[in-house]
């Protein structure tokens, strides 16, 4: 029988669809945002949206002062990048890469988690239709749940908590069609790197191209609103 579930949620398509699965899957749902110092704000507005719908038990936010670190375009004035059309988009890491972001949030989930008893840790990253982040791999899943059986005491005493990482293999469209399947408002969520001052999508950053290419690829009406 599922027990707690710890639900990494940054109002993006793929972790409000994990949170969706994890639900489904009969946990009881401990949804975590992280308020890194992003400078597309809405997404943590839009974090809390999709909690609200999918009925989380507890929706946390924690800050991380990744901000101070820097090294991003999502976390410092350097320019989000741009391009007219997906097939722009470099096979390099792009600005948009947050150092050691995925390895910090990973990191406060599993001690969430362990502070709640909960067996499992969501965390909705994909390695197909993405920007190419390190931290969106398989292997790197692989070692984070090697972490947590080596470095948490649930996992020393026998009972390591489970990272799950359910759309890593998975096409954007794919997972689309599952949250739809799980009654995912796709509406709720945000995915721009650099949204406008009144929250439009720019439509032309990596995040935007992704999302509009799975939204046409699942034959599904796109729901955001993008800037003129």
């Amino acid at each position: 029988m599922p027990g707690k579930a710890v639900v990494l949620l940054s109002g993006g398509i793929d972790s409000a669809t994990a949170l969706a699965l994890a639900r489904d899957e009969g946990f009881e749902v401990y949804a975590l945002t992280i308020d890194y110092g992003q400078r597309h704000r809405v997404e943590l507005e839009a974090a809390r949206r999709v909690a609200r719908s999918l009925s989380a038990n507890e929706h946390k936010v924690i800050t991380a002062a990744l901000r101070a670190v820097g090294g991003s375009a999502l976390t410092s004035d350097v320019d989000v990048p741009k391009s007219e059309t997906a097939g722009e988009i470099g096979e390099a890491i792009p600005a948009t890469y947050v150092p050691g972001r995925n390895t910090v949030f990973l990191a406060l989930a599993l001690s969430w988690a362990e502070a709640i008893g909960a067996t499992d840790v969501f965390i909705g990253v994909t390695a197909v239709d993405y920007s190419g982040y390190p931290d969106c791999r398989p292997d790197y899943i692989e070692a984070v749940q090697r972490l947590s059986d080596l470095g948490t005491k649930a996992g020393v005493e026998g009972t390591p908590i489970k990272v799950r990482a359910p759309f890593v293999n998975v096409p954007k469209s794919q997972i689309i069609r599952t949250g739809l399947r799980l009654g995912v408002d796709y509406s709720l969520t945000h995915s721009c790197y650099d949204p406008t001052r009144d929250g439009k999508a720019c439509g032309k950053c990596d995040s935007c191209h992704f999302r509009k290419k799975a939204f046409a690829e699942a034959g599904v009406k796109d729901p955001t609103v993008y800037a003129e």
